[in-house]
């Protein structure tokens, strides 16, 4: 791959591009990358990630009781039988 170096970058295209980066979690060298390939149309389109509600209404209806039953079988799912690895 290319490098290619950037002379007299203007400070607030700097500072926009680092806001990017960080917007995104990303690094500034991706951040520019990716605004090249914009500006170019060569960028990938990316499927974004569809949010579901359907099963948002069972959030939160457990009661103590019902909540505390499931981390017991959690627990006792999590305990590793020392016998198997030997």
């Amino acid at each position: 791959m290319k490098a290619i170096t950037l002379r007299n970058l203007p400070p607030e295209v700097a500072r926009a591009v680092q806001r990017r980066a960080k917007h995104k979690k990303t690094s500034v060298n991706k951040a520019v990358i990716d605004l090249l390939e914009e500006s170019a149309g060569t960028r990938a389109h990316t499927h974004t990630p569809v949010r579901y509600h359907d099963l948002d209404h069972l959030a939160g209806t457990w009661t103590e009781k019902e909540a505390a039953t499931f981390e017991a079988l959690l627990t006792e799912q999590r305990r590793i039988d020392s016998e198997l690895w030997k």
